[in-house]
């Protein structure tokens, strides 16, 4: 079933001419569908060999060409602010004109200057297999080296997140906290469950021997714990750290190294800098390339109509494509249509009606085969 950014490319026979089969499909179908001329210039047609031959190729290449569409505009949406995806679309524009995608596909006109209609097919294909291509590899090379930044910020983010027994301590203490240079003592960070500040107080003292007497200070708490200091002589700090873990004190590795910490605050503020440095060159890039990409693929969607066409109603080039958007529930009737129109066109089709096995003629179910050339677009590009 089409959903709502789903759209339908189909090519009927001239039948006497394109105009006439315009107005006989617009007729039957215009009360169910929004229909629209799709132009599509008459190419180079080569040898049939030539036409097969691309066939195959455009059969290939379409599903490697929309995955590069949808990976820019799901990129861009990944690195915009989450209030602003709802306004992705404004991003997702085609052409000089910068036109929505739906109106793009609706109005299309083949781009003569990027892909010029002397060129034979296979130069034209391939013209669009290298430009994708090429997208293709410098958004991996771009979104890498984003990704790689992102990635190193939220790494020192989280470690300023979470409570006290996880998240990083270097911001909530000073040198001012700790017994520092000392051959003998030792400062200890301990993280006490809120409950059990009053017994920790009482107690601290005489987990061990060699307790610095009235040495736990309070220094901040979080919804589930307190965060004390303890100060030790070293010769007894481990004991003193299985001792408090029985009583459920828990003593943190931690030691206060001002130059470390300095050294990630800096980092943190260069990681900040370059990201916001970077994003509206990465931005404008996506949009640029968005459109190229989507551009690219649309015209490969015109090489398929046309060559499908061809293949199908043979020569002269006489067929009538349209872009076809059927109403919501529709579908089905669209369809229904269609074949009334031009099923008995297609001997492929009234076998398969007529479940007739002809010899070297493979059956298609209806939803695999129509009787005349047809092409879904899904302009959802974003992942749900």
């Amino acid at each position: 079933m089409a959903n709502s950014k789903e759209f339908w490319l189909v090519s009927a026979p001239g039948e006497p001419g394109p105009e006439e089969t315009w107005k006989l499909i617009e007729e039957k179908t215009c009360s169910i569908c929004v229909n629209n001329k799709f132009t599509v210039p008459e190419l180079k047609i080569g040898t049939m060999d030539t036409l097969v031959s691309v066939s195959d190729q455009l059969q290939k290449i379409d599903p490697f060409v929309e995955n590069v569409v949808r990976k820019l505009a799901q990129y861009m949406a990944d690195i915009i602010d989450e209030e602003d995806r709802a306004k992705l679309h404004e991003n997702l524009l085609v052409g000089s004109n910068k036109l929505p995608m739906e109106i793009f596909l609706a109005k299309f006109q083949w781009d003569g200057a990027k892909f010029p209609l002397r060129q034979p097919l296979p130069a034209i294909v391939d013209g669009i297999s290298k430009l994708v291509t090429q997208i293709d590899t410098d958004l991996k090379a771009k979104s890498s080296n984003y990704n790689t930044m992102r990635s190193n910020l939220s790494t020192i983010e989280r470690k300023a997140t979470g409570n006290l027994m996880t998240r990083s301590l270097a911001e909530l203490v000073t040198k001012d906290h700790f017994v520092r240079k000392s051959e003998y003592l030792q400062t200890l960070l301990v993280v006490i469950p809120k409950s059990l500040s009053k017994e920790w107080l009482a107690t601290y003292e005489s987990l061990t021997s060699m307790v610095v007497p009235r040495s736990s200070l309070f220094i901040t708490d979080d919804q589930e714990f307190c965060l004390y200091t303890v100060t030790v002589f070293k010769k007894v700090m481990e004991e003193f750290k299985i001792h408090a873990r029985e009583k459920k004190f828990i003593v943190r590795d931690f030691e206060y190294d001002p130059k470390a910490i300095e050294l990630e605050r800096r980092e943190k503020v260069q990681l900040e800098a370059q990201l916001k440095k970077q994003f509206n060159p990465l931005l404008n890039w996506l949009k640029v390339n968005f459109s190229q990409a989507f551009s690219a693929w649309i015209h490969l969607k015109a090489l398929r109509v046309f060559t499908e066409s061809v293949l199908r109603y043979s020569l002269p080039v006489n067929f009538q494509a349209l872009v076809m958007k059927p109403h919501r529930k529709a579908q089905k009737k669209v369809i229904e249509a269609l074949n009334n129109l031009y099923g008995h066109t297609d001997s492929k089709y009234i076998a398969n009606e007529a479940e007739i096995d002809l010899p070297g003629l493979q059956l298609y179910t209806s939803q695999d085969y129509h009787p005349y050339v047809f092409f879904k677009v899904n302009l959802e590009l974003l992942d749900k």
